[in-house]
């Protein structure tokens, strides 16, 4: 009887303590082309630069670079107006990170992105130093960077995963005391 209700109790934890799915396009976050703060964020930004270049002459290169301007903002808010995102009351878009895939532009890429640059200058860094340290005077190579071994170091450090993944299987990934 009490392997019946310990099972038992442990169902129920268990089904209780799973979280519901929720999805950001649920709640108040809506698509920016829909969005009327959206909207109006764009129609006072266009505003403001247009009320700037009425204090200039017409060809003017500060009237020149405020039409580029507006060009620019118009450029931006239609980019986003016609992206998937989704903005929020504020009339701003914003990043989704929530497991969907159709958001995954927004964060997961660039975020695997990241990862893989900060590895690749990881390790580059990392095989700079290996690379001194058979020099005859690692030292000085440390303070004055070598700048062609360094680019040469650099430029073949793009493969880093691979390489990172045959040390550590050779076991010459961490070093011995």
């Amino acid at each position: 009887m009490k392997r019946i209700l310990l099972f038992v109790s442990t169902v129920l934890i268990l089904v209780l303590s799973v979280p519901n799915l929720s999805f950001a396009d649920t709640g108040i976050l809506v698509d920016c082309d829909k969005s009327t703060a959206f909207t109006k964020r764009l129609n006072g930004s266009i505003k403001k630069l247009e009320v700037r270049l009425a204090k200039y002459d017409l060809d003017s290169p500060p009237a020149l670079a405020i039409r580029e301007q507006i060009e620019q903002t118009k450029s931006r808010f239609d980019k986003y107006r016609n992206s998937s995102l989704l903005c929020g009351t504020d009339g701003l878009p914003h990043l989704i990170t929530d497991g969907d895939l159709k958001h995954s532009g927004e964060f997961v890429i660039p975020g695997i992105l990241f990862l893989y640059i900060t590895g690749w200058i990881g390790w580059s860094g990392r095989k700079y130093l290996q690379t001194i340290l058979t020099t005859k005077n690692p030292t000085e190579k440390e303070i004055i960077i070598d700048v062609p071994l360094a680019l040469n170091v650099m430029l073949s450090g793009y493969l880093w995963p691979t390489s990172a993944w045959n040390e550590f299987v050779s076991g010459d990934f961490i070093a011995e005391d």
